[in-house]
């Protein structure tokens, strides 16, 4: 099976209703060889992965795709030690991708949120989530009503604004479901 990178730099495009000639001009690059990297034909320097990351503001690490997988199990299993890792723990969320890849039209992620922190900005995206918590406590405002979320607790999100804090001692941590991929 193929590395996947063209086919998440895809759905990354299409999730943000973006052309390939868009795309291509954003990255200083030719409408054709972004098509080559889309079908794997032609692989990114590291500086057009830098581009590419970015312009549709994602973390450079999920450009990098999971480390090499068994072939039977390529697209089909993530090992929880190969996740793509996409948060910053200095920021105060650790996420890593559970779905394979982003080519479908979800995408899973487990979310730690570290203890004593809390979202520096108002999150708003055009997406469909439900976040399941598995563990702690979280408050989050979802246009800004506050609540608090805890072990057990899911929520959804429909193209509203969010925030999170966690005040609380420890961890919370989370598993989404998000439509489209926004990562």
């Amino acid at each position: 099976m193929p590395d996947t990178l063209g086919q998440d730099i895809r759905a990354l495009r299409l999730a943000r209703g973006m052309t390939l000639e868009e795309l291509s001009f954003r990255v200083g690059r030719s409408t054709g060889w972004l098509s080559q990297v889309e079908r794997d034909k032609s692989q990114p320097r590291m500086s057009d992965l830098r581009k590419l990351a970015d312009t549709f503001e994602v973390p450079l690490s999920l450009l990098f795709g999971a480390p090499n997988a068994p072939e039977a199990e390529r697209g089909r299993i993530v090992r929880a030690h190969a996740r793509r890792k996409m948060g910053d723990p200095e920021q105060g969320l650790i996420e890593t991708l559970i779905s394979p890849d982003l080519t479908d039209s979800f995408e899973v992620i487990h979310s730690v949120f570290l203890p004593r922190t809390e979202g520096d900005e108002l999150i708003r995206r055009p997406t469909q989530e439900v976040a399941y918590l598995v563990s702690g406590q979280l408050d989050i405002e979802l246009d800004d009503q506050p609540f608090t979320v805890s072990e057990g607790d899911s929520f959804r999100i429909r193209r509203q604004s969010f925030r999170w804090f966690n005040p609380y001692d420890a961890p919370a941590v989370a598993v989404w479901v998000i439509s489209p991929p926004v990562y």
